[in-house]
């Protein structure tokens, strides 16, 4: 499934089927070259979101692994992988 635009294509979207905040599992292409795997589509207080994949630390604080450095370029991917939700009904 490449579906996308610009720099940032969608290679899978599992939705999930469950009744929690995690709507979806997401792996995006970057720029035909480099895969991130793990992003989520979640429901959140004040609407839908892209969360990007973490980690815990022994104190059980999440850590982001995968940051846009540019508020473009997060509104870009957040934008794709939204499309993407979407689309997949």
């Amino acid at each position: 499934m490449l579906t996308g635009n610009g720099s940032f294509k969608v290679a899978r979207l599992n939705r999930l089927e469950r009744d929690d905040s995690l709507k979806a599992m997401v792996d995006v292409v970057i720029n035909d070259n480099i895969m991130i795997k793990g992003l989520k589509v979640v429901e959140g207080k004040n609407g839908i979101f892209v969360g990007m994949p973490g980690r815990k630390d022994s104190s059980g604080k999440w850590y982001d692994n995968v940051h846009p450095i540019t508020k473009e370029a997060r509104e870009e991917l957040q934008e794709t992988i939204l499309s993407a939700y979407e689309t997949e009904k």
